[in-house]
């Protein structure tokens, strides 16, 4: 009952979050205004700038933010229990993350569509447009390793998603010219489309699973013995960031557009009948939060090396309580698209709160959905005579897998099925990142058996909106990369960089680079764990410049900034704290040991020392532009 407890006061405190504060932002603070020319419209070019209507304007933002980041950061946090993980998706959801999404929204719409770092350098000053594009760089440099990583150990621990991940793209397309074309109703379009889909993640699921092994790729190039370094997630990195080139070079109503309009609607068909299931799960209290997993976890209960929960919870959980990736979406593409400000609650405000409403389902799944006990730990052992664990649905498991007993693991135990998943005794960095999104699809999984649906098909359906998602993040934010290498080739007078394909072609080189970065404890592609919290960090700080730039925005107009002010200091403190932790703490990169990491200690570095120069800078200017109105004006207002 404490489950359908949990999805009933999200929702009310959603709802009413959106009705009540998204108003009030919209009417008193932003005073959205139809008459206003927006940038879609004033810089119309068929290619950037798409005047859209705001359903598909808001499937491609919210896949945009959505991504794996709502569904690895809580998998991650429930190491510490589920109730802070509540609190911070709930709470930083609807005061912090919605806030901080609509306003970098509206600011880009009053400014012709530039990206924040563009209006950071007329609000604040011209040299911290390039500090926020360096930090920018970096950021993304991040989020591109670690979402292409994520996706990489999604198709090797879940081979039946694969097929329905990537039929979808020319699904999308030829979904995209028919609806341009008007060839046949958009509904029966649609429809037919995710009839398709589903299709091929029931082919996935029990037919066409789809395997990348090293050995039979590496003797068809001709190669006699596979090297250390080449495995599958390896493989599927580098497709992934190669289709990253591709895609992220294209008109965005080719692909971008109508794929994450067909993976908006693939998200609300799952996550609907998703909570349907957790409902009734409750409901018949086969799931129980309280009973399946501890609401909050001693830290001597944590594996070894998992940093504190203070300040590591708000940097886990980035999207989906508050993510600085999401500025970059707000305006980068979505403000090109945008058809009139009205629209930008709902796309904005709105989206970020269905992402926190996703990010509760995650926290659900991982303890209440793993609760039921419906999959076993199996260990085996691999080609290398490296043991490895995975979880198999306990009427399927193998004669040649040997399954764990809860006993094995840690002794006779209350929440024992959860126990299993996040084991203590095991090294924080022996974790695959696969292995805490897998606790999300598993649990899912589970809830949909209510429904008499199997296992094996129920985690196929959940493992390829997990990629497809993540797969849409990784284009985006290519393309918002690309953007930023660009202005740095503009504003450091390297023309080269000015190219589309050679920027892009360093923004996926280098993500290749931090995406197969070895752990300290296996090979490439196995430093997931190790990454997410300094994409964490780097991601949170870039919510706090943003918050920087919507203050100056308001403050040089004479508007409120009170409900910005706790926001703000908390984006600012909490990632400086867990970054310098990561460099500087028992563990850090900069410290001598098997951990030790040069190449992420000097972006940890990097991004620290300009953030504390841009806050620096912007605390000394911010007295003296009170009233005073930015070089630039805003967009026309047009009058038909």
């Amino acid at each position: 009952m404490s489950t359908l407890i949990v999805v009933l006061i999200t929702v009310v405190a959603l709802v009413s979050a959106y009705r009540i504060y998204g108003s009030y932002l919209a009417e008193k603070i932003f005073q959205l205004n139809d008459g206003r020319l927006v940038p879609s419209r004033e810089l119309e070019d068929r290619i950037d700038f798409v005047p859209t209507r705001k359903s598909v304007v808001f499937g491609h933002h919210f896949t945009s933010i959505a991504g794996t980041g709502p569904i690895v950061g809580p998998a991650l946090a429930v190491f510490w229990g589920w109730l802070p993980a509540l609190l911070w998706v709930i709470l930083g959801g609807i005061f912090v993350g919605a806030v901080h999404d609509f306003g970098s929204l509206v600011v880009s719409l009053r400014n012709r569509g530039e990206t924040i770092g563009q209006v950071a350098g007329r609000l604040i000053s011209k040299r911290t447009r390039l500090l926020f594009l360096l930090i920018l760089f970096f950021a993304l440099t991040v989020v591109l390793g670690i979402f292409g990583l994520v996706v990489a150990q999604v198709f090797q621990l879940y081979p039946s998603s694969v097929l329905g991940t990537w039929i979808s793209l020319p699904l999308a397309v030829l979904f995209g010219w028919l609806a341009r074309k008007g060839k046949t109703a958009s509904w029966f379009l649609l429809m037919a489309t995710m009839l398709v889909i589903y299709g091929s993640v029931w082919l996935g699921a029990y037919y066409l699973q789809i395997r990348l092994e090293p050995e039979i790729w590496w003797a068809a190039i001709g190669g006699e013995t596979v090297p250390s370094w080449v495995n599958s997630v390896v493989l599927w990195t580098i497709i992934l960031l190669v289709y990253c080139y591709f895609a992220s070079v294209m008109p965005v109503s080719l692909l971008l557009q109508p794929r994450d309009y067909l993976n908006s609607w693939q998200l609300i068909i799952a996550l609907s009948v998703l909570v349907v299931a957790i409902c009734y799960a409750g409901i018949i209290n086969q799931a129980d939060l309280v009973a399946s997993a501890p609401a909050m976890v001693a830290a001597n209960e944590m594996p070894a090396g998992a940093p504190p929960m203070f300040p590591f919870l708000f940097i886990t959980i980035a999207c989906g309580a508050v993510s600085g990736f999401h500025c970059l979406v707000s305006s980068g593409t979505t403000s090109k698209q945008v058809a009139k400000e009205s629209d930008s609650q709902a796309i904005g405000f709105g989206s970020m709160l269905l992402e926190s409403g996703l990010a509760v389902t995650v926290i659900l799944a991982c303890c209440a959905g793993i609760g039921m006990g419906l999959f076993q730990r199996t260990e085996k052992t691999d080609a290398a005579g490296k043991t490895r664990y995975q979880f198999v649905a306990r009427d399927n498991i193998d004669s040649a897998d040997r399954p764990l007993t809860v006993e094995e693991i840690k002794g006779p135990s209350e929440f024992a099925a959860w126990r299993e998943r996040y084991d203590s005794s095991r090294s924080w960095n022996d974790y695959r990142m696969a292995e805490t999104v897998g606790a999300f699809v598993d649990g899912g999984a589970s809830f949909l058996t209510v429904f008499r649906l199997p296992l094996v098909l129920g985690q196929a359906v959940l493992a390829v909106l997990v990629a497809c998602f993540a797969a849409t993040t990784l284009d985006s934010a290519t393309r918002l990369q690309r953007y930023v290498i660009q202005e740095l080739g503009t504003n450091l007078k390297l023309k080269p960089l000015e190219n589309k394909h050679v920027a892009t072609g360093v923004a996926v080189g280098l993500a290749a680079m931090i995406a197969l970065m070895p752990s300290s404890s296996g090979g490439p592609g196995t430093g997931g764990t190790v990454l997410w919290p300094l994409f964490g960090a780097t991601n949170q700080l870039l919510a706090g410049m943003a918050f920087l730039v919507i203050l100056f925005y308001l403050w040089r107009r004479g508007i409120p900034v009170h409900f910005l002010v706790l926001p703000l200091v908390l984006m600012a403190v909490m990632p400086l704290w867990a970054l310098g932790y990561q460099l500087f703490g028992p563990s850090g990169f900069l410290v001598a040991g098997k951990n030790q990491n040069w190449i992420l200690g000097s972006i940890g570095v990097a991004t620290m020392a300009l953030q504390l120069w841009m806050f620096a800078e912007a605390l000394w200017l911010l007295p003296k532009v009170r009233g005073l109105r930015e070089a630039m004006s805003e967009s026309k207002s047009v009058v038909k």
